[in-house]
């Protein structure tokens, strides 16, 4: 495994990013913690989960999943960079009350202190933003995790899903009071969906923020999904349904699968590649629900790509190139 330090901190994590959001909902209690074996096994040391994940009347049960493997021991929770998330709320199904999710101090209080008990530790490495919080001045917020830093609750904060204008708005805020702020961003960024490259991007590496991309493959689509649909028989669902339901989405997967195939690359292999050579990135999160498929995300951090191939993935997705020249002249 390759590491790298994340945005402008001294720690140290892997190129690629173990995301957990399937285990509970897809992945049981066994299957999950094999995983996070194997993962470890393989050098993979930066875990991402959600206080959320696990959904609906099972919220909180994925962060549950990884303390019960904390708790077998063995070092792991030593090894592991763990990042969590705060926004979404967590008051029980039926029953909505105030102050269960955003980013009041009350609520961001309330809900380390919960997620620390379900993951059995004593500490968060990245404790991040799940979302915008339109409500809650970043004072309150940088206040509140001030606390959290000084009781040893958590290391760092990151974000989630910021536009590049609130990445700026919250590091100017923590600057101006002499915290470090935000240390990483985690967005939606893949070949197929590439507007992160106008504001995000450019605003993480101008704030020392490590970019930490979500849906690598856009929901399959990346991942040979017309190639997988003519073997299988079974068509797409979720995401990469919608987007080949657009015809010159479609004419773009079918190139890029094409050109992938003379060169002898699986396309989820080269979908993750290429995240890795882009500025800024520190690693992708990915979401295996199988060792097979943990397996093949790790072919992906010894993946050379050439300069042709690169001009070539440009050629199929272009980006919409920075702002204000992707909207203006």
């Amino acid at each position: 495994m390759k590491y790298t330090q994340l945005g402008r901190t001294g720690l140290k994590v892997s190129r690629l990013v173990l995301g957990t959001m399937n285990f509970g909902p897809q992945t049981g209690e066994a299957e999950s913690h094999a995983l996070m074996d194997a993962a470890l096994d393989a050098g993979i040391n930066y875990f991402d989960t959600a206080n959320v994940y696990g959904w609906g009347e099972n919220k909180g049960r994925t962060e549950e999943i990884i303390g019960t493997w904390f708790a077998q021991g063995g070092g792991r929770r030593d090894k592991t960079v763990l990042a969590t998330k705060v926004y979404g709320s967590m008051a029980a199904e039926g029953e909505p009350w105030p102050n269960y999710d955003r980013l009041s101090a009350l609520n961001i209080r309330r809900a380390v202190d919960a997620s620390l008990k379900r993951l059995q530790t004593d500490y968060i490495d990245i404790y991040q933003f799940h979302h915008v919080d339109r409500q809650t001045p970043f004072e309150e917020i940088w206040q509140a995790v001030e606390v959290l830093i000084q009781q040893g609750k958590i290391l760092y904060a990151g974000s989630s899903n910021f536009p590049g204008w609130k990445i700026a708005q919250a590091n100017e805020t923590a600057a101006r009071s002499g915290r470090l702020g935000l240390v990483s961003e985690q967005c939606l960024y893949n070949l197929a969906e590439r507007r992160a490259e106008m504001e995000v991007i450019p605003a993480a590496e101008a704030y020392g923020l490590g970019v930490v991309p979500w849906s690598p493959l856009h929901g399959g689509l990346l991942g040979g999904a017309i190639r997988k649909s003519a073997q299988t028989g079974r068509t797409a669902t979720g995401r990469s349904a919608d987007a080949l339901a657009n015809s010159s989405v479609r004419a773009q997967v079918e190139a890029y699968e094409n050109l992938l195939d003379k060169h002898g690359l699986e396309p989820g292999d080269v979908a993750l590649a290429w995240l890795l050579t882009r500025p800024g990135v520190t690693g992708p999160i990915v979401g295996p629900r199988t060792p097979e498929q943990l397996a093949s995300a790790l072919r992906a951090v010894e993946l050379e790509l050439s300069e042709e191939l690169l001009t070539a993935l440009d050629e199929i997705f272009p980006g919409p190139g920075p702002s204000p020249e992707a909207f203006a002249w």
